[in-house]
């Protein structure tokens, strides 16, 4: 089927412009934040954008219910309960010490953080890693009297790049893994986009280090054991950890010999969180979850789904005289619209058009890499990135602006870009 004529059949317009000048208020908003002496936060933003689609019917209250994804929400329900619970016992921070006990210099920090967090988010999940990354970097920056900026953004970095090389690391790579006809997912994706990702986690470093040279001056003080503050709640911590630990791997193992067994990621968010819904704590815990992000995603896909309705975005892939399944138009077209549909439903318009042409598995790997990498451009680009500044502005009054992040975040997808478009130009 011709790409233009696979784009018409999924498009549904519905007076375009509005959902997409909400999308760009949204975009503004976020970027600036400031009017006058009021300054909003992203979720408030991202909320009122859902409310005024609301109000002039561009999407209607049962179809906006039904666009928000019950799975995400779950997912990031159940994660936040063990974040939470690690924080407030204190557990976190033991583990914090224990693995950044050894490190001496800036260097040392930053590339354990790159490396340890990257290679994580490619087995736990990226969202995963930014709720239970963001208190472990603030802790050490605080502890360390260090600026807290880099480290996040070390976290936000290292945890989009580690991501795109693992089918279970992001949840548009899952997409991808399930629905488009890869084989032997895990080793497909290690064979094209290991060492790539090395070498854009090693880029993610030396682009930090240029941009807060001074920062990076800084003397590491010698590491103060942590101890757990609440022992009874620590414990349930650690059963919430080995049923993650535990039900990662069995996932793996089923996606390889059993894939008909598979069970969603959801399911094991939310088996690490029994332990703690179920303790005597419970409602001090759920007090203090970041209900605000979750807010967020809700008023998001309310928002992305106006947007995809309008078929806006598909209308312009349709007027591209050029192969959108050539390797250069899948990098730059996932990189540029996940800005603006999110990296999900770009993923999920872009699909039916590869299979539709007839697309190889190693070109659903150009998809994952592009959708992926997008993530480091805007703030915007990755769910990831909202979790941990949202997360850092509640907890500590630190935030990332729009900007800073875009002023660091172009330069370094950039050059992600042209490091996994090498290698995946290679025979």
């Amino acid at each position: 089927m011709p790409v233009r004529q696979a784009l018409e059949g999924m498009r549904k317009p519905v007076h375009p412009m509005i959902p997409i000048a909400v999308l760009g208020l949204v975009f503004c908003f976020i970027a600036f934040r400031q009017i006058g002496r009021f300054r909003f936060q992203i979720w408030q933003i991202m909320l009122a954008g859902a409310m005024v689609l609301l109000a002039t019917n561009r999407i209607p209250p049962a179809e906006a219910l039904h666009s928000i994804q019950p799975d995400v929400m779950l997912f990031l329900f159940g994660m936040f309960v063990v974040g939470e619970g690690l924080e407030k016992s204190g557990y976190l921070a033991l583990l914090a010490y224990r693995l950044f006990r050894r490190t001496r210099t800036m260097d040392g920090l930053v590339l354990l953080i790159l490396f340890t967090m990257g290679f994580a988010s490619a087995v736990l999940m990226n969202d995963t890693l930014a709720v239970i990354g963001t208190p472990v970097v603030l802790l050490l920056a605080a502890r360390q009297g260090i600026p807290s900026r880099v480290l996040l953004l070390a976290l936000a970095f290292s945890i989009t790049i580690g991501s795109t090389m693992s089918p279970i690391g992001n949840p548009q790579n899952l997409l991808i893994a399930v629905s488009g006809g890869v084989p032997n997912p895990f080793l497909t994706f290690s064979r094209y986009l290991l060492i790539p990702t090395v070498i854009n986690l090693l880029v993610a470093f030396a682009m930090l280090r240029w941009f807060y040279r001074d920062a990076f001056q800084s003397k590491l003080h010698v590491h103060t054991e942590e101890h757990v503050q609440d022992a009874d709640l620590g414990r349930a911590c650690q059963v919430s950890l080995a049923l993650i630990f535990l039900l990662i791997p069995a996932k793996i193992l089923v996606l390889l010999l059993k894939p008909e067994w598979d069970f969603r990621l959801t399911w094991i968010a939310l088996a690490g969180a029994l332990p703690l819904l179920l303790h005597r704590k419970r409602l001090s815990v759920l007090k203090e979850i970041d209900w605000h992000t979750l807010v967020f995603f809700a008023a998001m896909f309310v928002v992305m789904q106006s947007v995809w309705n309008s078929g806006f975005f598909q209308s312009i892939l349709g007027k591209i005289p050029l192969d959108l399944t050539s390797l250069f138009m899948i990098l730059a077209v996932s990189v540029l619209l996940s800005q603006f549909v999110s990296n999900v439903p770009l993923v999920a318009l872009y699909l039916p058009l590869l299979l539709n042409a007839g697309a190889t598995p190693k070109e659903m790997i150009d998809l994952a890499a592009g959708s992926t990498i997008a993530g480091n451009l805007l703030i915007l680009g990755a769910a990831s990135n909202v979790i941990i500044i949202q997360a850092a502005e509640r907890k500590a009054g630190v935030t990332i602006t729009f900007f800073e992040f875009a002023r660091i975040g172009i330069p370094l997808t950039l050059v992600n870009v042209a490091v996994y478009a090498f290698f995946l130009n290679l025979p």
